[in-house]
Parts: C-alpha cells; structure tokens; sequence
C-alpha cells in the first residue's frame, strides 16, 4: 500500500521496540521518515534500513531538542503529516512509596511532557488533515500495583490525549493508543531481566483473552491506521490494543 506517499512521519523512540516497527510500517506504506531517538547510532541503523528517512538524536524531555527535532523535519520534508510520540519508559516495579522521587519525576517527564512538547513544537507547523499520534498503555486505564507511578503518567497521556484532540479540531487528529504488556524493552526497565520467565510470561498472558501478549507490529498497525484516511472522523480516541485485557 501507499496511503502514506509524498507524507512526513515522525516517530520519537524509534531505534527499536514499538517505534521502529511504527516507522518501518510508515516507511513501507510510502512515508518519509524522521527515525528520533536518544540511541542516535540506533535511529542511524533503522533510518539507513529505511528507503527514505534521516536520523534525529532527541532527548524528548527537553523543549530544545524538541524545536530542534521539529526543524529538522522541517528542513528536509517542508511538513510534518503524521508525530508519533511513542518514546517512553517504565520504572522497575515497586511500591509508591518506595520510589525515589527523581524517578517518579523522570516518569512524567519522558512520559507525558514529551507529548506535551511535542504537540507545542510539532502542531503549528502541520498542515490541515495531520495527526498527532502518542503511545499510552493500557495500564493508564487499568492499574495494576507495582507500577503506579508509571500508570499515573500513562493516564495523563490519555488525559492530554482527548483535552488536545478538541483544542485543534478540526484541523489535526490527536489519538493516542493503549498496548497491553509487550515483550519489548519494557520487561528489561520494569524487571531488570531481558524477558520474563515462564511463570511470569504465563500470569500475564492468563489475563489477556486473545492468549499472548502485545507485538510491536499490533501497535505499528495501530498508529497506521489512525493516521490514514479511514480514520478520518477519529479524534480523541485512545485505541486498546490489548487482546480483551481491559474486559477482564
């Protein structure tokens, strides 16, 4: 397909996990892409895989870095179509109140301040019809203990997500989706191991209907579809791609 040619798509986080499948999909449907990310050598590597797309090095906490990051889509496509705010990260499970505060803190600022600073920098600069796409979680509608914090910033994501959709509607399309747990670099940050075992692997999926866990390629078709055309009367909604976990 090539619903996405003669499109600028940009996708923060997106060396790897949920982000590079994002602009893989993008790239593969006709887009050009901004491959953003902190792992500058791993955003070279997937934009240089990519059969249009520079690299972008991006702190997304930063309001800098931001502006920057928009100019140099800017620069080298003229527009932005499509922002994917996908990049964020977990803590390692534990109690609220055994948290340290600069890592409570650390989850809002990569979590939700990055999509507010991407909506201040990107939204005034793209063209009527685009869309403003971030990646919440389905925790940020169904908590569970051990993660609170991390939850809590996914839940203003959702929050940030419909408030903004009616502020520049109808202009640009803000949406957002929600993944169930995901065999990404989320387990490495919440665990601290590379995957989770057996039993662990076993007592997530046992609450999800759809019997395994989130791909990486469930939220890329997620983002796709919510950017195209089809979606074209959506905003403000924030998309479960969780297998009937949030049924349970």
């Amino acid at each position: 397909m090539t619903r996405f040619s003669d499109k600028c798509v940009v996708v923060t986080g997106a060396a790897g996990g949920f982000g590079e499948a994002i602009a893989r999909r993008f790239a593969a449907e006709g887009a050009a892409v901004v491959v953003a990310d902190l792992d500058l050598a791993g955003a070279q590597t997937v934009a240089g895989s990519l059969p249009e797309a520079i690299a972008v090095q991006i702190d997304v906490a930063d309001a800098g870095q931001n502006a920057a990051l928009v100019q140099a889509a800017l620069d080298s496509y003229k527009k932005i179509d499509v922002y994917c705010a996908n990049a964020g990260v977990p803590h390692r499970a534990a109690p609220l109140i055994n948290m340290e505060v600069e890592d409570f803190d650390r989850m809002f600022e990569i979590n939700v301040r990055s999509v507010f600073l991407a909506a201040k920098y990107a939204i005034p600069h793209m063209p009527s019809g685009s869309s403003l796409i971030s990646t919440a979680s389905i925790a940020g509608k169904r908590p569970r203990p051990g993660l609170t914090p991390y939850n809590a910033s996914k839940g203003a994501v959702i929050t940030l997500t419909r408030g903004l959709a009616t502020e520049v509607a109808p202009d640009v399309r803000v949406n957002c989706v929600c993944p169930v747990s995901s065999p990404t670099g989320f387990d490495l940050n919440a665990t601290g191991q590379a995957q989770l075992s057996n039993e662990m692997n076993a007592a997530v999926v046992a609450g999800i209907p759809m019997g395994r866990r989130a791909s990486a390629e469930d939220v890329a078709n997620a983002y796709a579809f919510l950017a195209s055309e089809e979606a074209g009367f959506l905003t403000g909604v924030c998309l479960d791609i969780d297998g009937g976990r949030s049924i349970q």
